[in-house]
């Protein structure tokens, strides 16, 4: 049986929603079809956002030969083939060739692709749920317009939930409150709302009548966050620090989960790195090494091999000591460079700077002296009694502390 949202997906822009930015009267899309001039394009954005709504309507207003791969199954020999036998034969005004999923090409495939744009053979269209910049060759990048899709709206869902109901399934009752929830739970995936919708419809066909609590029932339906929208995405990422942080492996690894799920493993590496600096820093100083290990190792296995050592690492970041001292140390003297006048002393500047004295005879060489220390002051005089660095409470910063006490 045909789903609820293949059956209302929009065929004329004047049905299309959401992407207001590009779609309305005097904006990008409508310009582009009414001149019939499609130019190379990539199309990004999360899910359920109208990518591929809008390439189908495209298609019906190009007046050129059409053929749409997915980048999950095609092979090099499929998009040669559709090129050389449709290009021959009534491809005369252009071929348009759009790759859903696009991110899924092969170096190969991309490359095969992009030779077949630069000679004109084809116009791409790619679309991509992806972050486009480590998915797609830099060189179709810049061949293309870059069109980014956005969440569609909580209002633009449930005003357009009402319209579906009320042109199809007038004989159903749905309450206010149950749209707003569908349209809060949908995430900006107008898709998943209209999934939502037809679960309700056929859960609740003897009675027709659906409420908040109708719709907080079917919960036992998976209804994943969508990382993949921005704002979600960096509310995980907040996640999962501050669960690293609290010290709580269990939470740190549901959170890792949802990052995971979004398929963006590089802004983990880089959250799991600052983590290492920020919030276990000086308490274990090893911290940073090892889960650059593990990352290394997670880049080159990839997806899904990549979440056991991304796990290792968090596991480990999570259970271990924490000390923030040395982020405290750089916001505080980074504080003062700015509002403040840094004169350095003479004596520690390079040796024959600025006055042509050869500074080196005032300064005092650490490793001429017993344990390799002897009193100096490093500080600008204006900035001699600041303290930027304090131990933390932790064994290895205490043990610092002790050993500076006892040579100091």
């Amino acid at each position: 049986m045909q789903p609820l949202a293949d059956k209302l997906r929009p065929n004329r822009l004047e049905d299309f929603i959401g992407q207001e930015h590009l779609v309305g009267k005097n904006k990008l899309i409508n310009k582009v079809i009414e001149s019939k001039k499609i130019p190379n394009m990539i199309i990004y954005g999360p899910p359920g956002t109208g990518k591929t709504s809008l390439v189908n309507i495209i298609s019906k207003h190009c007046n050129r030969s059409f053929f749409k791969v997915n980048g999950t199954t095609t092979n090099t020999d499929e998009i040669k083939k559709i090129i050389n036998e449709t290009y021959n034969f009534n491809g005369y005004n252009g071929i348009i060739l759009y790759i859903d999923e696009i991110h899924f090409l092969s170096k190969k495939q991309q490359q095969i692709v992009l030779e077949f744009m630069e000679n004109g053979s084809i116009t791409l269209i790619g679309s991509t749920t992806e972050n486009i910049n480590f998915s797609i060759f830099n060189s179709i990048l810049s061949r293309c317009i870059l069109l980014e899709f956005r969440p569609i709206s909580k209002e633009t869902i449930k005003e357009n939930l009402n319209k579906i109901i009320k042109n199809n399934f007038s004989d159903y009752d749905f309450s206010d409150n149950s749209l707003s929830l569908i349209s809060e739970i949908s995430n900006g995936d107008f898709r998943r709302a209209l999934n939502i919708l037809e679960l309700s419809l056929n859960t609740f066909e003897d009675t027709k009548k659906v409420n908040s609590e109708s719709i907080s029932s079917l919960y036992q339906i998976p209804i994943k966050i969508n990382t993949k929208n921005k704002d979600n995405h960096y509310n995980c990422l907040s996640y999962l620090q501050k669960c690293i942080r609290g010290s709580d492996p269990d939470a740190a690894s549901l959170a890792l989960a949802l990052l995971i799920n979004s398929g963006d493993i590089e802004s983990i590496c880089r959250r799991l790195l600052i983590i290492a600096s920020e919030d276990i820093g000086m308490a274990y100083p090893q911290a940073i090494s090892i889960v650059k290990s593990c990352i290394d190792t997670a880049l080159f296995v990839g997806l899904p091999e990549a979440e056991i050592p991304l796990s290792q690492a968090t596991i480990l970041l999570s259970t271990l000591p924490k000390s923030n001292s040395s982020y405290l140390a750089i916001k505080k003297s980074i504080e003062d460079v700015k509002t403040t006048n840094i004169e350095i002393p003479n004596y520690l500047c390079d040796t024959y700077s600025n006055t042509g004295i050869n500074n080196s005879k005032f300064y005092k060489y650490p490793h001429d002296f017993p344990n390799n220390y002897v009193e100096q002051e490093y500080l600008p005089p204006n900035l001699k009694s600041k303290k930027y660095y304090e131990y933390g409470d932790n064994k290895f910063e205490q043990s610092l502390k002790e050993y500076w006490k006892k040579i100091r």
